[in-house]
């Protein structure tokens, strides 16, 4: 064993142990920690930006990482106000979820309790370590985090602050930011007897390593290959004002919109649907056929080209798009599921019958009728921030907040009873 491996296995032993201190704590202290570490967020907005541009100067500026790595005043400002809505949200913990008596006088309750520890593998997002953190402390959980060498100063800078205001608690060895080397995952994925669940939160990629290599349970928070489909009885302009949303408020987040899906009786609105994209945004359109003939004239032609097979299932993370076009309800909801993640998927149209079918048909952690697939995220969600969204099945689904980082056990008390 490497002294490396060995010091990651001896600070998740630690992490471990410290997670028994957590369930001791009232809800009143764990709201004073959260603010406290909110405060020295802000006293200290100036250094972890110092911080964080050292992280940026490594990273190219058209990566699409970028953005998600970038942080600014008004970025940390609004983590800060996440951190005191978790702070303030009703503790997820000693729910009663079931209760009964049998009829040998056990009397037999479900409760709401923390999943223990929690290790979260994520990618050049430094709001992960703040959001993680304020989450699982809220839900009684340690953490564990292993980020990348993208965010490596930023997240050092946060764990500093965090780590300063819980050691005036006795509470330091609660969350543990391993190393962002590489050769530091494979420990933390095969530490079953002191991690309790792995939760990636990234690429593609990342996710299907960690689900091939991880001895520990996992759950997933899937890459968003997100579409939106606009039918034959769409509001022309609901359908632009949501795809136009959809598309350029943050093309780096896994609610961004990937791939367009119209009604081939809607074509004749395609271009006052995409009017601006190019002009505005400078947005890569990967149409198909029908679509491309429609736009040809009406879009900027550098950045308009023929889809492939490989322009759909694509998740872009950047200022791209494909364009589906189908001939009914049916072939959009073949399409979405042929090349879905099971994210977020949306459809625009005031046929209220049309809007149900789709929403029962669609597999996805989120659907929407006649809304924007920005808003699958914890906070829009009323859930103060979010681990990640769940687009698994088992535990949780959607976006993972409190109530998702707990799992119950049952309480049984009697009075001698035995069983025969």
């Amino acid at each position: 064993m490497i002294a490396e491996t060995a010091d990651i296995l001896a600070q998740l032993k630690q992490v471990n142990k410290a997670s028994r201190k957590l369930v001791r704590l009232s809800d009143k202290d764990i709201h004073t920690i959260l603010n406290e570490v909110a405060d020295l967020t802000v006293e200290n907005i100036s250094y972890i930006l110092e911080e964080n541009h050292k992280d940026l100067e490594r990273m190219d500026l058209t990566n699409p990482k970028y953005d998600r790595l970038l942080l600014n005043e008004d970025r940390l400002i609004n983590i800060t106000k996440d951190i005191r809505k978790i702070a303030d949200l009703p503790s997820p913990l000693n729910k009663v979820l079931d209760q009964r008596s049998v009829s040998n006088g056990l009397s037999m309750t479900k409760t709401s309790v923390p999943l223990g520890v929690i290790g979260i593998v994520f990618e050049s997002r430094p709001n992960v370590t703040f959001d993680v953190f304020a989450l699982c402390f809220k839900s009684g959980n340690a953490s564990v985090l292993k980020g990348s060498r993208d965010a490596h100063f930023s997240n050092t800078a946060i764990i500093k602050i965090i780590h300063k205001v819980l050691a005036k608690h006795d509470l330091s060895e609660v969350v543990y930011l391993a190393p962002s080397e590489r050769a530091a995952l494979q420990p933390i994925l095969e530490a079953v007897a002191y991690v309790d669940i792995i939760i990636p939160r990234g690429s593609q990629g990342l996710i299907n390593f960690v689900r091939a290599h991880s001895k520990v349970p996992v759950i997933e928070t899937g890459a968003g290959i997100v579409h939106t489909y606009i039918a034959e009885s769409a509001d022309i302009e609901k359908g632009k004002a949501i795809i136009q949303n959809a598309k350029s408020r943050r093309v780096s987040v896994c609610n961004a919109l990937d791939c367009l899906v119209i009604h081939e009786s809607r074509l004749k609105d395609l271009s006052f649907i995409m009017a601006g994209l190019d002009t505005n945004h400078e947005c890569l359109v990967y149409a198909d056929e029908q679509a491309y003939a429609h736009l040809k004239d009406n879009y900027q032609a550098d950045l308009l080209h023929l889809a492939t097979a490989d322009s759909f299932g694509t998740e872009f993370l950047s200022m791209k798009m494909s364009i589906k076009t189908v001939s009914s309800l049916e072939e959009a909801i073949d399409h979405i599921a042929a090349y879905s993640s099971k994210h977020s998927e949306a459809i625009v149209a005031e046929d209220s019958a049309i809007c149900d079918y789709f929403l029962k048909s669609v597999d996805a952690a989120v659907v929407y009728a006649n809304s924007s697939t920005a808003f699958t995220d914890g906070g829009q969600f009323g859930m103060g921030a979010e681990i990640g969204i769940s687009t698994q099945k088992l535990h949780a689904r959607g976006p993972m907040a409190l109530e998702e980082l707990t799992s119950y056990k049952w309480i049984v008390r009697g009075n001698g009873q035995t069983r025969s």
